[in-house]
Formats: C-alpha cells, sequence, structure tokens
C-alpha cells in the first residue's frame, strides 16, 4: 500500500517569522549574508563561499554571461544554461570569465584599414570605446595603436576616414610587458593617469588590457566574488547525457561550478553523472544535483557525492509539473524535511552538504524564510528574469514594460535533457510555460533593496549571520485571514500620483 503523508505540505507564504531579542548590535550595517555554496568537511571552510545568498536558475530566459558578470558582482553565482549546444555554452562561461580577469582579453580589435565607419559599428555592437589596432585585426596580432572615442570626431570626419589616420600610434601609447602583475599594471596605470594599459609580448602582440574602470568596479562592488586569479565565479548547468564532453569543455572555458540541471533529481541517472565527474576529476570538480523534496532524496544525492543540493518540484513560477503530472511537494515543507537530513548527515559523517532552495520565491521575505528554515542560499528565476541582464527581450505590452520568460519545460525551450527519463530523446509533453513577467530594471538596484529587507529582518530576529539566525528563528504556521490581514486592508488606497485605485 502506497505511505500516505497525512500532514499537508506548506508553502513560504504560509509562515511568519516571530521577532526575538535585537541587541544594539542588531543593525543592517553588522549583518553578513557569507554562505557555504559547495560541500567542506567539520573543521574546514568551503572551497567556495558566496557572500549573498543568491544564485540564478538554469534558465535560456534567465543566465547568460550579462546576468553572470552582473551577479558575480553582487556576491552570488549565476549558473549558465545548457540547453544550448556545448560550444556555446562554453563560449558563454569563457566570456564571463573573461569579462574581469584584471587581464582582459580584447573583443573589440580593428585594423589600420578599418574605418571609421567600422568602428562607430563595432563600439554599437560591444560598447567598448577602447579598440586595439593590430597588424591583422585580432586580439593577438602586432599590436599598432589604440583608438578611443577621443581620437575621432563622427561631425566632422567622413565615415570612410581609415584607422591608421587617426588612431593613436603604438610609438605614442604607455604599455607594459607580460609578467607584469595586477598591481603594478594599476599602479602604471595611476602614474600615468590612464584609462587603460595594453599588455604586450617581446614581438609586440598584444596579450591583454588592463581597465582602470576595473579597479574602480571593485572599490565600488566590495562584495564581489572572485576566483583565485581576480576572475568573477561562474557558474554553468549540465544534463545527464552529454556530461563526457559538455563538463571538460565547461571546466576548460573556466567554470568553477557546476550543477546539474534537473525537474527531478532521485534518479540513477544523476547517480551516474556525478560517479563520472568524481572519476574523472575527483573532487576538484564542484557539482550540484537535484532537484528533491524529501529526505531520502538528499540523503541519496549527498551520499553520489554532490556538493550541493536543490529542493524543489513544482513550485516555480512558470513551472506546471505539479499540474501535469502530480507530482512536487509545498515548498516550505520540502525544505524543512530536506535542511533537517542535511543536518543529521552532518553529524552522522562530518560532511555538511549546503542545501539550495529552487522555486517558491514570491515575495522578499520569502528568502529570509528560506534561509530560516535552513536554506544555505535560494536559486532565483522569475525575479531574476526581469532585470536588464537578463538575456530576454523588454517589450512594451499595454504600455507597461515587461520582460520575456519561458520554462525550460515550455514548447519554447524544448529542454527535454532537463526532464530525461531515459526515453527517446524529445520533449513528450510541455512541463512549463511561456510569459511575460513586469521589467524591474538593473540587477544592482533590486538586489540591494531585497537584502536590506532580508538584513533588516534578520536583525528583527537578533541574528547577524545566516547559521544564527537558523539558530534563533522562531517560525509559525499562519491562517488564510492572517494573511490576509498580513497587507493593506480595510481603506481606499492612493496610487503614486495621488490617485484613488
Amino acid at each position: 500500500m502506497a505511505v500516505f503523508i497525512n500532514e499537508p505540505s506548506h508553502t513560504f507564504n504560509e509562515y511568519l517569522l516571530i521577532p526575538g531579542y535585537s541587541s544594539g548590535k542588531c543593525i543592517p550595517a553588522n549583518v553578513s549574508l557569507k554562505t557555504p555554496l559547495v560541500r567542506f568537511r567539520k573543521g574546514e571552510e568551503a572551497s567556495i563561499t558566496m557572500n549573498i545568498p543568491m544564485v540564478s536558475a538554469i534558465m535560456q530566459s534567465v543566465s547568460g554571461d550579462r546576468l553572470a558578470v552582473a551577479l558575480a558582482k553582487e556576491g552570488g553565482v549565476s549558473f549558465i544554461y545548457g540547453s544550448q549546444t556545448i560550444e556555446k555554452e562554453a563560449a558563454m562561461v569563457a566570456k564571463a570569465k573573461n569579462h574581469k580577469a584584471g587581464f582582459v582579453t580584447s573583443d573589440s580589435n580593428l585594423s589600420p584599414s578599418s574605418t571609421l565607419s567600422e568602428v562607430i559599428a563595432l563600439k554599437e555592437k560591444t560598447g567598448h570605446s577602447t579598440m586595439a589596432v593590430t597588424d591583422d585585426g585580432t586580439e593577438r596580432g602586432k599590436l599598432l595603436g589604440i583608438v578611443t572615442s577621443r581620437d575621432y570626431r563622427i561631425s566632422r570626419m567622413s565615415g570612410d576616414t581609415k584607422v591608421s589616420e587617426f588612431m593613436t600610434p603604438f610609438e605614442k601609447l604607455v604599455y607594459a610587458k607580460e609578467g607584469t602583475s595586477l598591481k603594478e599594471a594599476n599602479d602604471i596605470i595611476w602614474d600615468n593617469k590612464l584609462n587603460a594599459l595594453p599588455i604586450i609580448d617581446d614581438e609586440q602582440r598584444l596579450c591583454s588590457f588592463v581597465f582602470r574602470k576595473d579597479y574602480d568596479s571593485h572599490k565600488m562592488n566590495p562584495d564581489e566574488l572572485l576566483d583565485s586569479n581576480k576572475r568573477y565565479v561562474v557558474g554553468a548547468g549540465i544534463n545527464t547525457r552529454d556530461y563526457a564532453q559538455r563538463v571538460p569543455a565547461l571546466i576548460e572555458a573556466g567554470a568553477d561550478v557546476l550543477c546539474i540541471d534537473s525537474s527531478e533529481g532521485f534518479s540513477e541517472w544523476q547517480r551516474l553523472t556525478l560517479s563520472w565527474i568524481r572519476e574523472h576529476y575527483g573532487e576538484s570538480v564542484k557539482v550540484g544535483a537535484g532537484n528533491v523534496v524529501d529526505a531520502d532524496g538528499f540523503r541519496f544525492l549527498a551520499d553520489c557525492g554532490a556538493d550541493f543540493v536543490k529542493v524543489g518540484i513544482g513550485g516555480g513560477s512558470i513551472c506546471i509539473t505539479r499540474e501535469t503530472k502530480g507530482i512536487g511537494r509545498g515548498q516550505a515543507t520540502a525544505l524543512i524535511d530536506v535542511c533537517k537530513a542535511r543536518d543529521e548527515y552532518f553529524e552522522e559523517t562530518g560532511i555538511y552538504v549546503p542545501v539550495c532552495s529552487d522555486g517558491g520565491i514570491v515575495h522578499d521575505h520569502h528568502i529570509t524564510l528560506a534561509l530560516a528554515m535552513g536554506a544555505d542560499f535560494v536559486m532565483l528565476g522569475r525575479y531574476f528574469a526581469r532585470f536588464d541582464e537578463s538575456p530576454t527581450n523588454k517589450v512594451n505590452i499595454g504600455g507597461t514594460y515587461m520582460k520575456e520568460y519561458w520554462g525550460e519545460g515550455s514548447a519554447r525551450a524544448r529542454n527535454w535533457q532537463r526532464y530525461d527519463l531515459g526515453g527517446e530523446k524529445k520533449l513528450s509533453f510541455v512541463e512549463g510555460v511561456d510569459s511575460y513577467v513586469p521589467y524591474a530594471g538593473s540587477l544592482k538596484d533590486n538586489v540591494a533593496v531585497s537584502l536590506s529587507k532580508v538584513k533588516s529582518t534578520m536583525c528583527n530576529c537578533g541574528a547577524l549571520s545566516i547559521p544564527e539566525l537558523q539558530q534563533k528563528a522562531k517560525i509559525t504556521l499562519v491562517s488564510e485571514t492572517s494573511i490576509v490581514e498580513g497587507g493593506a486592508h480595510d481603506v481606499i488606497q492612493k496610487d503614486k500620483t495621488g490617485a484613488i485605485k
């Protein structure tokens, strides 16, 4: 006979945090949101620790290279979507990793015979105003000069003017030789009041650039998440079919952490994928797995060697898995069950496997609830899809700007690997929808607001860190009536212009 769990499963919206004692030290400025991304042993530290508890979903409509850079600047990690060719995903990873390596490979290059029109077109394409002029027009050619916006005036020059006529020639450039340290390069930039410093080899071939703005950016983004080479930390999604080809390519491209993208992780397919990675890379390649919704699923993946485990089936805003297949669990209940198993596993083995709550986040305070219930970090799709940096189009719908947002199981994405059960290589039926979400502006501004709410709530609970929140939190179930009471009610609201709604 089937196992029946008579206790209903609950969502985040059915819980509230009860305030605890707040000492004088409990102010948002003192709150640390650092959290482990990957497994570690008792007494040790995780090899990758995030500065904020946020990662972006492995989705076509969410995680491209632009969002990877923007989120890493804030201290989180983006998992670039895997439902594309291996070559394209690896290229996205490499682009994000090279965006700020301290030493940046030039991706805006000209030859002396290029024209002003080509300069303008290249600037529109890349957004970069500093362009290298090399003998063959490639990033590794012999450096002959540099073109910046100070070298030309569109209104006074013909579009067919050759670059050789207005570039700053090599003889007038300040440059450094290959082997110069990043600190030395930055000192040269400051001493000579430069915006960019080209790095060349002994044969005058261009190696890279060091940009002044990257130094300034670091000062403006104190929480940015960097690897040992001062490059942004970037994640990437993999599947349980072509991992033998995809994993090596992503590692070669520089991916810091991988995650198996699957709607249901309690499977032989995930065990085989994790086993292959451990056999070929040992513990050096970090890979998360999931998704699961109970203790059995967590323990299975932890024993298989997952570096973190994702929790959640059917709770995403564009996911209709529960509707089409009748499987899943309320996100809050699933998370509480898995985190309890995580703590028991840690006590038994001395190995801590972080838990990622994936799905079910509707409001900012749900992030705090997820952390209080035991999550080490949350994975967000709809949240990040709204921002400038997501890969989708911004469209005007009835006078309101929206961003396109679709599920990996939708007819548009047709990511059959995510729902793979070992059958034919196709998506037999959809498990996601195609939709719009309200456009919200830049990632940086929105993440700052969301995390300020998280920190403020943590202070209300008397906690200055995520582990302390999990120790001190008091959480209560609420009734339908109290949910209504929690919002504005029994008043006539005004909109921002003062008009009555």
